[in-house]
């Protein structure tokens, strides 16, 4: 089927201080507050035209609650949801009103657990982009993509390409010929969602996009200038998977968030998937470098989305969807 997913465009996070947080995003990254309560923040990029990209919601513990994606229509949401249950995946709708600023959703756990959720319908907002008075920290623009960590590459792969109808831009592979992480997209882009393999299901990161590499050295002295110089976890470089210029923080919680600007276009049919071999130093950092082992270690754990509980590491590897049909 065509699931006709247009991007990544939403994501949870559990936050356990909505005032920590809204100093770190707002005043020191500089996403626009749409809205908020005492339970949410509704935080977008200034050029994104919908309510929010990001919501911090408050929580005990950190955590993701869900990575949402936006489809064409609502036929093609109700498409969508009957395809996964077809196959054997449960489902949890939300109608329109149980949740602020978006119609009906349907939430589901992927092939590897991430909890994913999908919508046709979120509010309107102004568009920020040439109000450049506004224009402070880190200038985040818009969110480009999920990064997530999952036990089984592979089978990720196979199913969001053959199910859901993302493309591949660039692939690692090990010297067995199994692939290690893949950069997969419905935007033409790089990429709406990476597959990194290590204990999952977990998040890595959140990337937003910003103008310039410039708007990424200013972030990088904004967040000094504001005691958030601890934050920084890796960069500012260049990838050599997706020529990406990055920056890594951790945001007050743990939550890693990805600064990143200057990849390239994917849109024509023919084109063919990058390979990096896993040796490759260059695929990680263009220049080099090495991450530190953090990077590849820790990440945000996630929620169940029937239970709503969060999933430790044996609970996930239960709750992964093991499908009886042909990928």
């Amino acid at each position: 089927m065509n699931a006709n997913i247009i991007r990544c465009a939403r994501a949870i996070l559990h936050v356990t201080d909505l005032e920590a947080s809204r100093h770190f995003y707002v005043d020191v990254l500089g996403f626009i507050e749409t809205e908020a309560d005492d339970r949410h923040i509704y935080l977008r990029g200034l050029e994104e035209h919908t309510h929010h990209s990001l919501v911090l919601k408050k929580a005990d513990e950190p955590c993701v609650e869900v990575l949402g994606y936006k489809v064409f229509s609502s036929d093609d949401l109700k498409a969508l949801s009957v395809m996964f249950e077809q196959k054997g995946f449960a489902t949890k709708w939300l109608k329109k009103g149980e949740q602020h600023a978006i119609g009906d959703a349907f939430r589901v756990q992927d092939v590897n657990g991430m909890p994913l959720e999908f919508f046709a319908e979120i509010e309107p907002a102004e568009r920020m982009l040439q109000r450049y008075d506004m224009y402070k920290g880190a200038r985040m623009q818009r969110i480009d993509h999920f990064n997530c960590m999952v036990s089984n590459v592979e089978q990720g792969y196979d199913f969001y390409q053959n199910k859901l109808g993302f493309a591949c831009s660039e692939y690692t592979e090990t010297e067995n010929g199994n692939i290690w992480a893949a950069w997969l997209h419905r935007k033409q882009t790089v990429h709406d969602l990476a597959l990194m393999n290590g204990k999952g299901p977990r998040l890595h990161h959140i990337g937003f996009s910003l103008p310039d590499p410039l708007a990424i050295i200013h972030a990088c002295d904004v967040l000094a200038a504001s005691g958030y110089g601890d934050k920084i976890e890796r960069g500012p470089g260049r990838h050599g998977l997706s020529n990406a210029f990055f920056l890594y923080l951790r945001d007050p919680d743990g939550h890693r968030i990805e600064l990143y600007n200057g990849d390239y276009l994917t849109s024509d049919p023919d084109f063919k998937p990058i390979r990096w071999a896993i040796n490759d130093p260059m695929r990680q950092t263009f220049w080099g470098h090495e991450a530190p082992d953090c990077w590849f270690n820790e990440a945000s754990s996630v929620l169940d989305i029937l239970t709503e509980e969060k999933m430790d590491q044996e609970a996930a590897k239960l709750k992964q969807h093991k499908p009886t049909f042909v990928i």
